[in-house]
């Protein structure tokens, strides 16, 4: 059973959202302990690169005090990497909203200041991982709407007590989601880390294959990414 098992939550904030082009700001690991206590280290980070109006928008981190205020890339990557690699390596999961995404610019920013991958420290594929987003479209396929962080947290009823969209507070909402998505359907519950694993990379592909489907039917180009996380 999964209720109040330990995890540890990962969030990032970022200069944009290709995972491939764009660099980290702002970073937090929530660890939850078994008796439900909450631990959290949060990094702001220098980029390296101009902060574009648009993302400060979004999380409030300015150019100019990633500058003044943040620590090299490096140093706080390697920490994270660190940070994160134990717990995975004990077998404890790492919950991530919208997991694929996170993972990969943390990969990608490793790579960049050559740094050893989280792949790499594990000793393999990057898991278990719990993604609140991923489960959510499987266990409520049909729900219309979108399916932000926000969003989730209004449908399972989970009230905002503060601004979203900084990285140590998206991963406390992401946490109670989970939670939520665990009473509400005890078939989530139930399942072993391992199952559960494996049944979001089976969710997660039905689901990019349907819109796939769909974005080729309206001439579109189908290129959403069946691989998870």
């Amino acid at each position: 059973m999964l209720q109040g098992h330990e995890l540890i939550g990962f969030d990032t904030e970022t200069t944009g959202t290709s995972t491939e082009r764009d660099r980290i700001v702002t970073a937090a690991l929530v660890s939850r302990a078994a008796d439900g206590t909450l631990t959290e280290q949060t990094w702001l980070i220098d980029p390296g690169v101009e902060i574009p109006e648009v993302a400060t928008a979004v999380h409030g981190i300015t150019t100019e005090r990633a500058r003044a205020e943040g620590v090299q890339p490096a140093q706080a990557l390697e920490q994270i990497a660190a940070a994160l690699a134990e717990p995975l390596r004990r077998g404890l999961p790492v919950l991530a909203f919208n997991a694929s995404y996170d993972l990969r610019i943390f990969e990608a920013d490793l790579a960049r200041h050559g740094l050893g991958s989280l792949a790499g420290r594990v000793g393999g594929a990057i898991k278990p991982v719990i993604d609140p987003l991923v489960i959510d479209r499987a266990v409520d396929r049909y729900r219309k709407g979108k399916r932000t962080l926000s969003d989730l947290m209004n449908v399972y009823g989970i009230a905002e007590s503060e601004a979203l969209h900084d990285a140590a507070a998206d991963v406390r909402a992401a946490i109670a989601v989970f939670d939520a998505i665990m009473a509400t359907y005890p078939v989530v519950a139930g399942k072993s880390l391992a199952d559960l694993h494996a049944w979001q990379r089976s969710e997660h592909r039905k689901w990019a294959t349907r819109l796939n489907e769909f974005f080729a039917s309206k001439g579109r180009a189908a290129d959403v990414d069946l691989t998870w996380p």
